[in-house]
């Protein structure tokens, strides 16, 4: 009877086929291609997953970069819509000026002549020959038979409430001839008296006339009215 050791051949082949894997794991080749899969795998990962994040962070900045341009066109709304307020309410200060200064001057004239009329009474020997506006200027011309009555009506502007303010004085002296004497007999001449012609300049400041005029302080109030020589006009340039 033949016998036949089936379990030795059997660890013989299994031993064989380690033996060949082993060999073939163990050779400088295998080994290299190992190490090349697994360093293209771990590559081909790194770079995927770069891509995928790349991807993911390009698609989030354009999601803010949308919502940025629609900040900014909501801003720009607002930006527009406050300038067209800002320019409204410029345009209304404008008109409140305007409505302003033409009441002031609607109120100049009249405060000018009440302003004489009270300065008039209060000194005697004053006899206004023009008023005249130039621009922010004021110019009174006149003449007086006394020089300290021009001074001290020049000095009764100064307390016009701001109305008239740096004055400027200027005088000159001239002779002519007395209209209210007799006329002379025997073809002599007419007797002659001498005059201070004047001019006051002043600033003027028509917003002023709207506020109250104080007193104004002379000593020569209680000396009673000057009759003026001419009528007053008042010019504006």
């Amino acid at each position: 009877m033949i016998k036949i050791n089936l379990l030795n051949s059997v660890t013989e082949r299994q031993g064989s086929t380690v033996m060949a894997v082993d060999r073939k794991v163990g050779s400088a080749a295998s080994r290299l291609l190992l190490l090349t899969l697994a360093v293209g795998f771990l590559l081909a990962a790194v770079i995927g997953w770069d891509v995928i994040s790349t991807q993911m962070a390009k698609a989030d900045s354009e999601r803010r970069f949308e919502e940025q341009k629609q900040i900014e066109k909501e801003l720009e709304a607002v930006i527009k819509e406050q300038k067209e307020l800002e320019d409204k309410i410029t345009a209304i200060d404008k008109r409140i000026a305007a409505i302003k200064k033409l009441r002031d001057e609607q109120k100049g004239p009249s405060a000018v002549l009440e302003a004489m009329r009270e300065r008039i009474g209060m000194v005697p020997g004053i006899y206004l020959q023009s008023i005249e506006q130039k621009g922010d200027q004021m110019e009174i011309k006149g003449n007086s038979p006394d020089e300290s009555q021009v001074t001290q009506f020049g000095r009764s502007l100064e307390f016009s409430n701001g109305l008239f303010s740096n004055m400027n004085i200027e005088t000159k002296r001239e002779e002519v001839t007395n209209q209210m004497a007799p006329p002379p007999a025997n073809g002599k001449e007419a007797p002659k008296v001498n005059l201070v012609n004047f001019t006051i300049k002043a600033a003027y400041t028509p917003s002023k006339a709207s506020l109250p005029n104080p007193a104004v302080p002379t000593a020569a109030s209680a000396a009673g009215p000057a009759t003026p020589g001419a009528p007053v006009q008042v010019a504006k340039n």
